[in-house]
């Protein structure tokens, strides 16, 4: 676990610092400079490009790492096989892209028919799309060379500080809101060609045209694939697309605080993953079962711990958080609950995507996915119009409970892998104890010092209630070295 510790680390500081500046945007930002119309409109594009980008990327992103260490054996397989990587999608994105074009006015008069405010920016869509998933195939190449952080940091930092400098244009006046939606094709434009050259220069790409082996395995794994992806990724964002459909577009304003407020939970797991994955493919194929259901109990303890305490955080704050933002915004109070308490679920699974993906059983899962997509829309229609916002998390809970729950036994009955133990449980209890400790009381100060208070006692609490049960021995390495260094003692 050492590689995966360290580069988890890094990638968790860059995730968590990329989340800052998001927050920065997502809670005052965007409310105060954009308004709820065009944040909700922002909303509404980067959730249909995040639906979309799987499907434009073909789902490449996942095939590069299963199948990267068969063909690394020379040179000229490598390059033939990245060649590959990258051609394939294009047989799909030229022709839908074409189609787009021609039928673009029926498009656009379809998805503005609630809210006409969207009709001049759907063309936006495929192409950040388009941007986002070429983006993820160069992504994955890095992680498959174990040099995933330089992407970390494009992907959750730069991009971010992007999107901050557009949003000062919007608030001094150099752009209008209008200008703010299509600059942000040319922030993940920007975001791809900083990748491209990055990995370009971690190990040269040259082009070979020529197929590589098993390339019928490797195709018929990511027609698999994409449907993979792009389900994972419509469990996401589809209820952000479909409030669209059925209410104003500032709901979905509203929504996006609270989603943006509840996935701060999954952001070890996003951090971790790049690294696991590469890992859990090469144990996988050299048929290392023992050390790969020890990678699947540490990465699911050490991820509850780090997300537990992250929950933990924005549950007992969120009242005063939602005290310095406009009134209106907290009517997504309960969905920052709902939703967060799904990603904790999802969070406590460790690297159980990975190890399906990875595995022989892929197809079966993805009937379920494609279930569950099926229920999460159907759920929607019901529950969006009669509940609102409430009701588009309640989807998705059920939703991601249900597909979470369903790959957890499909590992567990069908490769005898199971990443639970006694110190999950004890976490748990930790967690629980300290929920109903600190929520139902707050300091009598400015929301901002209550929130620094709280989050300063809560976490020592917690972390050391962990260091002394012996949780993680992954957490409790981290605590020993990090204390080590503070008083400047040699581990």
């Amino acid at each position: 676990m050492g590689i995966v510790i360290k580069q988890s680390i890094k990638n968790t500081i860059i995730t968590f610092l990329g989340f800052g500046i998001g927050a920065a945007n997502t809670l005052f930002m965007y409310p105060y400079f954009l308004g709820k119309d065009f944040f909700g409109l922002t909303g509404y594009v980067l959730s249909a490009a995040n639906i979309l980008y799987p499907i434009m990327s073909f789902g490449i992103q996942n095939t590069l790492i299963k199948f990267f260490n068969e063909n690394n054996k020379t040179e000229k397989e490598l390059n033939s096989y990245i060649t590959y990587m990258l051609l394939v999608p294009l047989f799909f994105i030229i022709p839908l892209m074409l189609l787009f074009y021609v039928f673009y006015d029926p498009i656009a008069q379809y998805e503005s028919e609630k809210n006409s405010i969207v009709y001049d920016y759907v063309w936006t869509i495929p192409i950040i799309g388009i941007f986002m998933g070429y983006f993820e195939i160069f992504y994955a190449w890095l992680r498959a060379h174990m040099k995933s952080v330089f992407g970390s940091f494009v992907k959750e930092v730069f991009v971010r500080i992007l999107i901050t400098i557009l949003l000062f244009g919007v608030y001094f006046n150099y752009i209008t809101p209008s200008d703010f939606i299509y600059s942000l094709v040319l922030v993940y434009g920007i975001g791809l060609i900083m990748i491209v050259f990055y990995a370009n220069k971690v190990k040269k790409i040259r082009l070979h045209f020529k197929t590589p082996k098993n390339s019928k395995g490797i195709l018929t794994f990511t027609v698999f694939i994409i449907l993979s992806a792009s389900i994972a990724n419509m469990l996401l964002d589809i209820d952000k697309y479909m409030i669209k459909h059925y209410m104003k577009i500032d709901n979905i304003a509203f929504y996006s605080v609270a989603i943006f407020i509840a996935m701060v939970i999954s952001v070890p797991s996003r951090a971790m993953h790049q690294i696991t994955y590469p890992i859990t493919a090469k144990l996988m194929s050299e048929n290392k079962w023992e050390e790969l259901n020890e990678l699947y109990k540490k990465s699911s303890i050490s991820l509850q711990v780090i997300g537990g305490l992250i929950m933990l955080g924005i549950f007992v704050n969120i009242n005063q958080l939602y005290l310095m933002l406009p009134k209106e915004y907290a009517q997504g109070l309960l969905v920052v609950f709902t939703i967060g308490f799904s990603k904790y679920f999802d969070l406590i699974l460790g690297n159980n995507n990975a190890i399906i993906f990875n595995s022989k059983y892929y197809r079966a899962v993805l009937f379920l996915g494609v279930m569950l997509v099926i229920l999460i829309v159907l759920l929607n229609m019901y529950f969006i119009p009669n509940f609102g916002l409430n009701g588009a998390a309640f989807a998705t809970l059920i939703s991601i409970g249900m597909y979470s729950l369903a790959k957890l036994l499909f590992v567990v009955i069908k490769m005898k892998l199971f990443p639970f133990t006694k110190n999950n449980i004890i976490s748990f209890v930790i967690t629980l104890a300290l929920f109903f400790g600190f929520y139902f009381w707050e300091f009598s100060f400015h929301p901002i010092i209550n929130i620094g208070l709280k989050s300063v006692l809560i976490s020592i609490l917690y972390l050391s209630l962990h260091y002394y049960f012996k949780v993680s021995s992954d957490i409790n390495y981290v605590i020993r070295n990090t204390i080590n260094k503070l008083l400047k003692i040699k581990p």
